[in-house]
C-alpha cells in the first residue's frame, strides 16, 4: 500500500509539472504580455522594463525555470487589468466557488445516494419509475436552462429565493463565507441545486445500478437467509461494496463542479472563480487565466489522489502491484 501511495504522489507531481509547461507556453505565445503589462502607450524604456520584470529577455529554458520558481512561491504574475497579484484575485474568489461546489456535491451525493439505494431495493415501484424519469431529465437539460427556469419559478413567480448574488458574508480571517448568515443560505440554494442537478442524476443512476448488481450476489442471499433485516443487508453488506465505483465518480464530479461552475456562476452572478475566469478571458488577462488553470489543476490532482487513497480503505482486497 505504501508503494502504491508513493507512486500516486509521483504521478500527481508529474501531472502538475505538465500543467506548468502548458501554462508557460500559453503565457509565452498567447498575446503579448509585455505590451499588456506596460500598456498601449508605453515608451520603449517602459516596454524594456516590463520585459525585464516578466523575464522575457532571457533564454527559453531560463524563462521556464523562472516561471516555475515563481509559481512554487505563489507568484503567478500581475493582473493586466487590476495591476494586483493574479493569485490573490483567484484566491479571493475561491471561497464562493468552493462553498457552491461542495454544497452542490452534498446535495447530489446525499439525495442521489438515498434515491439510488431506495430505487435498487424497490426497482419496480411507481416512485422508482418517476425517479428514473427525473434523472433522465436532469441529465438531458443544460445547466443554463435549469438556472434560468429556477430563477423564473422560484424567484420571480414565487419569490422564495433571491435571483442573483451571494448575500451577506462573514469574514473569518482570509476566508469569506455566506454559510453563517440567513441571506447567504437563501442566495446559495438555487445555484447549488442548479449546479448539482446533473451530478444528482448521475449519482442516482450509478448507485442504483451498482446496488442492483451487488444485491444479486450470493453473499447477499446468504445474509437474507440468515434472517437479517432489509436495512442491515442493504446498508451493512451491499452499500459498502457498491460505493467503490461511486467514490471514483463522486471525486471526479467534485472537481468538475469546482472547475466548470462557470455557467452557473454567470447565470446567478455568483462572485466565484468561474465568473472571474470569464471576465479575464474577455479582457485577455493572461496571468489570471493561467493562475485559474493551475489552481484548478492542483485541486483536481488533490481530489484524485484522495480518491485513490480511499480505495485502500474501502476495499483492502484490491491489489496495487
Amino acid at each position: 500500500m505504501t508503494a502504491y501511495i508513493s507512486r500516486r504522489f509521483l504521478q500527481s507531481f508529474l501531472v502538475l509539472i505538465g500543467v506548468t509547461v502548458i501554462c508557460f507556453i500559453m503565457f509565452q505565445y498567447m498575446g503579448d504580455p509585455v505590451l499588456a503589462l506596460a500598456g498601449m502607450d508605453a515608451t520603449q524604456e517602459q516596454l524594456e522594463e516590463a520585459a525585464r520584470l516578466l523575464g522575457m529577455d532571457r533564454p527559453l529554458y531560463e524563462k521556464y525555470i523562472l516561471f516555475l520558481w515563481r509559481a512554487v512561491h505563489g507568484d503567478l504574475g500581475i493582473s493586466f487589468m487590476t495591476k494586483t497579484p493574479a493569485l490573490g484575485l483567484v484566491l479571493k474568489r475561491m471561497p464562493a466557488t468552493l462553498e457552491l461546489a461542495v454544497t452542490a456535491m452534498l446535495i447530489a451525493t446525499l439525495v442521489g445516494g438515498a434515491v439510488g439505494v431506495t430505487a435498487s431495493v424497490k426497482p419496480h415501484s411507481l416512485l422508482t419509475r418517476l425517479a428514473m424519469v427525473g434523472t433522465l431529465t436532469g441529465v438531458a437539460l443544460p445547466t443554463f436552462f435549469i438556472g434560468i427556469l429556477s430563477i423564473y419559478l422560484f424567484s420571480i413567480l414565487l419569490g422564495w429565493f433571491p435571483p442573483f448574488g451571494r448575500g451577506d458574508v462573514v469574514e473569518i480571517g482570509p476566508w469569506s463565507t455566506g454559510l453563517l448568515t440567513v441571506s447567504g443560505w437563501k442566495h446559495l440554494i438555487l445555484p447549488a441545486v442548479t449546479l448539482g442537478m446533473f451530478q444528482l442524476s448521475m449519482s442516482t443512476r450509478v448507485i442504483r445500478g451498482e446496488m442492483m448488481e451487488v444485491l444479486a450476489e450470493d453473499y447477499i442471499r446468504t445474509a437474507r437467509a440468515k434472517g437479517l433485516s432489509v436495512l442491515v443487508v442493504t446498508v451493512r453488506h451491499a452499500l459498502k461494496n457498491a460505493l467503490i465505483p461511486f467514490v471514483t465518480i463522486a471525486g471526479l464530479q467534485l472537481g468538475q463542479l469546482i472547475a466548470f461552475s462557470i455557467v452557473t456562476e454567470t447565470v446567478f452572478q455568483w462572485p466565484g472563480m468561474g465568473n472571474l475566469l470569464l471576465m479575464s478571458i474577455g479582457q485577455s488577462d493572461q496571468p489570471v487565466v493561467i493562475t485559474y488553470i493551475m489552481v484548478i489543476a492542483l485541486i483536481f490532482v488533490f481530489i484524485n489522489l484522495t480518491v485513490d487513497i480511499l480505495y485502500c480503505f474501502l476495499n483492502p482486497r484490491i491489489t496495487y502491484a
